[in-house]
């Protein structure tokens, strides 16, 4: 009886041995980088970033290295791990500083500040963006400013463009929400500060004719009345019927280029 609980006991210790084996531990670079991109397209994000830290870590030197941190930075973002992405691409930009894809880390960097504002709950209760801190929509609207202002010629600079008209029509949807609550307990020379806010730093945004008439009746409420004939001009000259909307853009960016 001795003798079987001792063999079996020897048999849990090797079993347990063989499955602390890592598989991966002969493999080349390219091999764990191969690893990585079918673990990303499988979603399988937590693999991925396993597979690219081995392969940083074994290979520091090797060209698959410098791409695994781009990618790591991807994979943590799509894993919602979005500080340690950020991480990852400030790692990146202090490595590679003149790395001519430095176009895309303020393009991710755009994208995982924009999701910073998410609460837990966003996968089932969405909210609108401009429910959001407004200082992160503010940040990631820079990210994608710097991206467009060095790199015009970017093949992100498109989706960045088209991401910064989203986000300025979410800011300014933020100022009229403001607005409108102090309109509700009529205090109507904060609801005028915040409409003629969104005129002087949103211009051009779908709430730009709201910001207006919002302003008109705060003056005349405010007994501001010249005032208040100068904005009904403007409303009255104006066409607001083409000003670009909003655009929602796809939640999850593009994946990193190739810096092989």
């Amino acid at each position: 009886m001795r003798l079987l609980i001792l063999f079996l006991l020897i048999a849990s210790l090797f079993s347990c041995a063989g499955a602390d084996k890592d598989e991966t531990a002969d493999y080349t670079a390219k091999q764990l980088y191969d690893e990585a991109q079918q673990a990303i397209n499988s979603a399988e994000f937590e693999t991925a970033v396993k597979h690219l830290e081995a392969l940083e870590a074994r290979y520091p030197f090797d060209p698959y290295a410098k791409q695994a941190q781009l990618d790591i930075a991807y994979a943590y973002y799509k894993f919602d791990e979005l500080d340690s992405a950020s991480s990852a691409l400030d790692r990146f930009a202090r490595l590679h500083p003149r790395d001519p894809h430095m176009d895309y880390v303020y393009y991710l960097k755009g994208l995982i500040n924009f999701n910073r504002g998410q609460g837990l709950l966003d996968a089932w209760f969405p909210r609108e963006p401009s429910k959001h801190d407004p200082a992160v929509l503010e940040q990631a609207f820079n990210d994608f400013d710097t991206l467009v202002r060095r790199y015009p010629n970017s093949v992100y600079a498109g989706d960045a463009h088209q991401r910064m008209i989203y986000l300025r029509n979410q800011m300014a949807e933020k100022e009229i929400l403001i607005a409108k609550f102090y309109m509700q307990r009529k205090s109507w020379l904060s609801s005028a500060k915040r409409a003629k806010a969104v005129i002087e730093r949103y211009p051009n945004t779908k709430w730009t004719k709201d910001a207006l008439e919002i302003l008109l009746l705060s003056y005349q409420k405010l007994e501001l009345y010249e005032l208040a004939a100068d904005t009904q001009r403007v409303i009255d000259y104006n066409d607001f019927s083409d000003i670009t909307t909003t655009i929602d853009p796809d939640k999850y960016g593009k994946a990193p280029p190739s810096t092989l």
